[in-house]
């Protein structure tokens, strides 16, 4: 069997438009006012056929709609892509299938058609429950017309997940910790809890290196709210199954699930990336990411990929670890080792084991509640 059945096999999108740029976002996304929908419809569908040309036959278990802003998409060519995917590999039977939306009123009115072209799970980028916040963030929503979004999004699907960002200006624990219950108050079954980060070559990353970007929590406020989202969201039935992800038991985002598993998955659309094991040899495949030279690309060569990138076992091994760690449920020990062709180091493990980071079970390596906050440094020391 190879590796990637471990994990799954998912399908994500990329859809890079938006109507804004918000001043903390990094991802590929481009304000675009003139969208020609059906060449973009077009190309997409054509990337997907390279892609199943690329794997052979398989069944699809998630399909992702990312972004940018997916719900600006027509539903038709959702529904399209959907379709496609299901000619190419076949849909599972409860395939999860989610698009990203944005919970502005033109868009929650589109939700039942994109229910009807097949999605089953809406993740909401809210960010904020406070308005002038939401200014603050580039939103180009209020709360009043989060919450009414949202409460079409409920009565239109029955997997409904929404994003709040945290540790933003001016915010202490004591206002997040009041927002978190409001938002867990809508009887909500996931929600992923992003701190905030400020990241070179957006707008606040230029405002944090002229020193503009003020009012920031100190770090040891950001971590007393981290440490109390997980509590909080624990009284409500929410369990942090992922660093900044929680949900009820069964309501976990799968095709997310995929990446931390370390399965295979398809990576369509200007700068997507994708995992893909081919021909028994786990592959690294980007797209360009520049829209225009994408397009150019698809119609000259049927795809916008970069050329593939083999990926060595060692590598591989330190990408589940990497990637597996993140998750409350941990790593395998023997799938590392079949990766890797060697154990990790049993002292290191010890001395973290010894300072209460990190816990094992059997053949399954895990972070402590101690130890997951500071899981990038318990990554270093386990890999050097």
């Amino acid at each position: 069997m190879d590796d990637w059945q471990h994990g799954g096999f998912g399908v994500y999108i990329h859809w890079p438009f938006c109507l804004a740029k918000c001043p903390y976002c990094d991802f590929n996304s481009h304000v675009s006012r003139n969208i020609d929908h059906e060449l973009w419809r077009d190309a997409l569908l054509k990337e997907l056929r390279h892609s199943a040309l690329l794997t052979g036959p398989r069944k699809v278990d998630t399909v992702f709609f990312g972004g940018g802003t997916p719900s600006l998409m027509r539903a038709d060519t959702v529904s399209a892509l959907i379709d496609e995917i299901d000619k190419l590999w076949g849909l599972n039977p409860n395939a999860e299938i989610s698009l990203e939306a944005n919970p502005t009123s033109v868009e929650a009115q589109k939700f039942a058609d994109f229910s009807n072209a097949g999605v089953n799970r809406i993740s909401m980028g809210i960010q904020s429950l406070n308005d002038n916040d939401l200014k603050a963030l580039g939103r180009m929503h209020s709360v009043k017309e989060a919450l009414k979004a949202f409460d079409i999004a409920k009565a239109q699907f029955k997997r409904v997940s929404f994003d709040l960002i945290y540790a933003r200006q001016k915010q202490t624990a004591k206002h997040w910790f009041a927002e978190l219950r409001q938002a867990l108050d809508l009887a909500v079954d996931h929600l992923s809890l992003y701190q905030l980060t400020i990241e070179q070559g957006t707008r606040f990353g230029d405002l944090y290196e002229k020193g503009n970007l003020r009012h920031l929590p100190p770090s040891d406020e950001a971590a007393d709210m981290y440490l109390g989202t997980r509590e909080i969201c624990a009284e409500y039935g929410l369990y942090g199954y992922e660093i900044s992800n929680y949900a009820r038991q069964g309501a976990e985002s799968r095709h997310n699930l995929i990446y931390w598993r370390y399965g295979d998955y398809a990576g369509i659309g200007p700068g997507a990336h994708a995992r893909l094991t081919l021909d028994h040899q786990r592959t690294a495949l980007h797209t360009h990411t520049q829209p225009q030279e994408w397009l150019d690309l698809v119609r000259e060569n049927n795809h916008g990929m970069h050329a593939p990138e083999p990926l060595a076992l060692e590598d591989q091994a330190i990408e589940y670890l990497m990637m597996s760690m993140r998750l409350t449920e941990g790593s395998d020990l023997n799938r590392y080792e079949a990766l890797a062709g060697q154990e990790l180091s049993s002292t290191r493990v010890e001395q973290l084991k010894a300072l209460g980071m990190i816990e094992t079970t059997g053949t399954t390596l895990k972070a402590t509640a101690k130890g997951r906050p500071l899981l990038n440094s318990l990554l270093a020391e386990l890999l050097r």
